[in-house]
């Protein structure tokens, strides 16, 4: 493994951890700081400038910039089930944190999305590109 591999390698790690988990905490946020109804559109907007709504937008915007740069180098077969994981700590933050009651039946279909992950991710490497080299389908 080149030097350049590897660097790519734990950069991609790095920007996955990043997705996940500001994928998550910025959705804990934003239903932390939602009130239980809003009735014009108006208060949508201004629910926006909550401090737990606005470090939940906040983090959501972090979340979708590291995305799309992950995604400018790894491929969409890597990142989507290795940012799956999220599915399962959305859940288990869900009831650890916002005290919901998760039924058999979600846990069971969690459970099948970390099965499908682990087949669909299974030995894989990721198939990154390198700066300034040219994929499949980039460009056309």
């Amino acid at each position: 493994m080149t030097h350049e591999h590897a660097r790519l390698r734990l950069k991609t790690w790095l920007f996955a951890v990043v997705v996940v988990f500001s994928n998550v905490f910025g959705n804990f946020f934003l239903k932390r700081g939602m009130p239980p109804a809003l009735a014009t559109p108006l208060e949508y907007i201004t629910v926006l400038f909550h401090p737990w709504v606005a470090l939940g937008v906040l983090l959501m915007i972090v979340w979708m910039l590291s995305r799309m740069a992950l995604l400018s180098w790894a491929d969409l077969s890597y990142v989507l089930p290795m940012t799956a994981v999220g599915y399962v700590l959305v859940a288990v933050v869900g009831k650890v944190l916002l005290n919901e009651q998760i039924t058999m039946q979600r846990w069971a279909g969690i459970g099948l999305i970390v099965a499908g992950v682990a087949l669909v991710s299974g030995g894989s490497a990721p198939q990154t590109a390198h700066p300034g080299t040219k994929t499949v389908g980039a460009g056309q």
